[in-house]
């Protein structure tokens, strides 16, 4: 069980931890009257969940959702005009790793001279800038935190358009935590974080004074997750130092699925605590999986959720259940793609988003679109997302993912569930 635990959690979380040499590219724009390649990753975690015995939500195939897309686009106007030329490549997660990565980015921006790709399960630090050095635009479809520094240093390239800027969020996280009365009667609180430069940030300039401001002081572990060895350590010792401290309230950043991994590390130290979480810990895959994962750990749980199909049951909010979702399924089912659930539907929606923002925002570039000027655009069109709330970008951003709502574990239905409206992020 070890072994099984810890070869997914190197897989998963190595995205903090290491930067491959780049060289720079020259990716343009497609010249007047050519199609505009875009190349849609699929990532296969079916390797990954046959070494670990987890279970992950069928969604079903990424190809021919890519497929419906392109026939829709070409046949409602293409890319600014331009047929839309999609490309299917599939990565293997459990073979992910700063190399693969970069042979990864050198196959799209390099053999497939791609104006854009469409980002999933990408996780490694060097995989962006590859791309942004190559001047090939980004739609980051991968459940990752994106910071406002990261998105402003590969401006005009990276672009998210289901998720929220991680540093909006973060403020959300606390203040929700706050306003719950998670730290209720606590004057301390653990915090389980990847090491990454982002989350460092985030903690110091967002968390740390939004924690002051509310009495407490936080502990920070941070999880250095270079290699196996190190990973499984720093979840160790990070249930150790919450137990000797009597700390009994612990939230995470960074996602990668660190929280239900840490829950089955603080168990086998006997150590037990209320958690805050979000969307970036994939409540459905906790629930999901009550052979490894404490499920006596999930009451009390609360949080914020963006993308209710990795957060709730379709009992819990109806599916479809906006005008976004709605339209993004009818694109699907003119194919004869359907999902029995939303959580099936988590990559096609994020497909949709990414193939619906790139056609609204190149609609009227003509012949000066670029990465720049569709960027330009993206911050002024009109949109909504499908996987998540919200939809306007703004005139400074670069995440459609512009709302939230609160996020509970109810032992009732032993299930997330969502409380109160949408809330704009940052708030």
């Amino acid at each position: 069980m070890k072994w099984r635990l810890g070869t997914l959690l190197l897989v998963v979380v190595l995205a903090y931890t290491s930067c491959g040499t780049l060289m720079p590219g020259s990716g343009s724009a497609p010249e007047a009257g050519d199609s505009v390649k875009v190349v849609f990753i699929g990532t296969d975690l079916t390797k990954t969940a046959s070494m670990t015995g987890f279970k992950n939500a069928d969604v079903g195939k990424p190809e021919d959702q890519m497929r419906a897309l392109e026939a829709w686009i070409n046949a409602n106007g293409g890319i600014g005009g331009r047929k839309l030329e999609a490309v299917y490549r599939e990565y293997e997660a459990s073979n992910d790793s700063p190399a693969a990565e970069t042979t990864l980015c050198s196959q799209i921006t390099q053999d497939d001279r791609a104006f854009a790709v469409v980002l999933t399960g990408q996780l490694q630090s060097n995989a962006r800038p590859c791309y942004a050095q190559r001047q090939t635009l980004m739609l980051d479809a991968t459940l990752i935190a994106n910071s406002r520094e990261t998105f402003d240093s590969l401006s005009p390239y990276l672009w998210t358009a289901s998720y929220p800027e991680y540093d909006a969020f973060a403020t959300s996280f606390v203040a929700v935590l706050g306003r719950e009365g998670f730290f209720e009667g606590r004057t301390q609180a653990g915090l389980v974080a990847a090491d990454s430069p982002a989350n460092r940030a985030v903690y110091e300039e967002i968390v740390t004074p939004a924690l002051r401001k509310l009495g407490v002081t936080g502990t920070v572990s941070w999880i250095d997750t270079t290699d196996l060895g190190t990973l499984n350590s720093g979840l160790t010792q990070a249930a150790i130092t919450f137990r000797s401290r009597r700390i009994d309230r612990v939230f995470f950043l960074g996602g990668a699925r660190i929280a239900p991994f840490f829950l089955t590390s603080a168990a086998a130290q006997s150590y037990t605590a209320r958690y805050g979480i979000s969307t970036f810990d994939n409540p459905t895959f906790m629930v999901a999986n009550p052979g490894t994962i404490p499920q006596a750990a999930l009451a009390g749980m609360v949080g914020v959720g963006f993308a209710p199909g990795y957060d709730v049951p379709d009992s819990e909010l109806a599916f479809p259940d906006t005008d976004a979702e709605r339209d993004c399924q009818k694109i699907y089912a003119e194919a004869g793609i359907t999902f029995a659930r939303r959580e099936n539907a988590r990559v096609a929606f994020a497909y949709c988003d990414a193939a619906l923002l790139l056609r609204a925002a190149a609609a009227d570039l003509g012949g000066s679109l670029s990465a720049a000027t569709w960027g330009a655009a993206a911050q002024k069109v009109a949109f909504r997302t499908a996987t998540g709330f919200g939809g306007e970008i703004g005139a400074d951003g670069h995440a459609a993912g512009s709302g939230y709502r609160v996020l509970r574990y109810e032992t009732g239905c032993s299930c997330f569930t969502y409380d109160g409206p949408v809330i704009p992020v940052g708030q």
